[in-house]
């Protein structure tokens, strides 16, 4: 039976981060994201997953200046040595946090560069990042990402993600399956669930209310229905909630927003 993850970079920001840990854990989550945990130390936040009981299922790779719009680089060429030694201490986090996926943003497609050149820069530095994640038995992910949220961003649909990651061939390579991007980006959830979970290629699923990214119950997708066919097909891995609750301002703006996970019956 699959479980929620609550993702720390989005909610419970009423609180300074390293207090979210324990107002997730107070909440019932046992699993957290994080999209990017380098502002802090890997034993200060092992400290804080361990007394509050958290796993950490999932976090991004360094790729870019992402304070300045970069959303990766694993496909622009020229930066691979930026790039490598970027998951390399990636690696090192997951180690020291016993996290065993690690999304790879793919990046921003530069302008005048072809896309076969792209892909081959993308799928090379993929690559490059199973082999070194192979011996630690951590999981490499790829995330396609709508183009409203992340214009111009190289990877986008599913079936795009599933190709590449057969082509690689790689054991210890997945793919995330966002339904909040999946939605904008081509619908037809509970056949693309259908398609891709039994595939196995699948080890982390997302979720979030479209168009606003807030809760799953606030918006256009039937979200306990998707719940149950996800069960019935037998996954078991987490569900991260990506999304930015719409309560604002508040003493417990996240907490407040939970209905929706209370009063799941599945």
């Amino acid at each position: 039976m699959f479980q929620f993850a609550a993702n720390l970079t989005m909610m419970y920001t009423e609180f300074d981060f390293l207090d979210r840990f324990s107002a997730a854990a107070q909440d019932g989550f046992n699993g957290v994201e994080i999209l990017l945990p380098y502002d802090y130390s890997p034993e200060v936040l092992a400290s804080q997953l361990k007394s509050n009981q958290l796993k950490l299922v999932l976090f991004n790779a360094k790729g870019g200046d992402f304070a300045n719009g970069e959303k990766g680089i694993a496909c622009i060429p020229g930066r691979e040595q930026e790039f490598r030694e970027g998951f390399l201490e990636a690696l090192n986090y997951a180690a020291k946090l016993d996290c065993q996926q690690i999304h790879v943003l793919a990046g921003i497609k530069p302008a005048g560069v072809d896309y076969a050149v792209l892909l081959e820069t993308y799928c090379k530095n993929i690559l490059w990042a199973t082999e070194q994640a192979k011996s630690t038995g951590t999981l490499v992910l790829i995330e396609p990402i709508n183009t409203r949220d992340m214009p111009n961003y190289f990877l986008n649909y599913q079936a795009q993600a599933h190709e590449i990651v057969k082509s690689i061939g790689a054991d210890n390579l997945r793919v995330q399956l966002d339904l909040y991007h999946c939605q904008i980006m081509e619908g037809d959830l509970a056949m693309k669930i259908k398609q891709y979970l039994p595939t196995g290629l699948v080890s982390h699923i997302q979720i979030a209310g479209v168009p606003e990214r807030f809760e799953p119950n606030i918006g256009e997708i039937n979200y306990p229905y998707l719940f149950s066919l996800i069960k019935s097909l037998g996954y078991e891995g987490y569900i991260g909630c990506e999304y930015r609750p719409k309560i604002k301002n508040t003493a417990n703006d996240t907490s407040i927003g939970l209905d929706w996970l209370r009063n799941l019956q599945l």
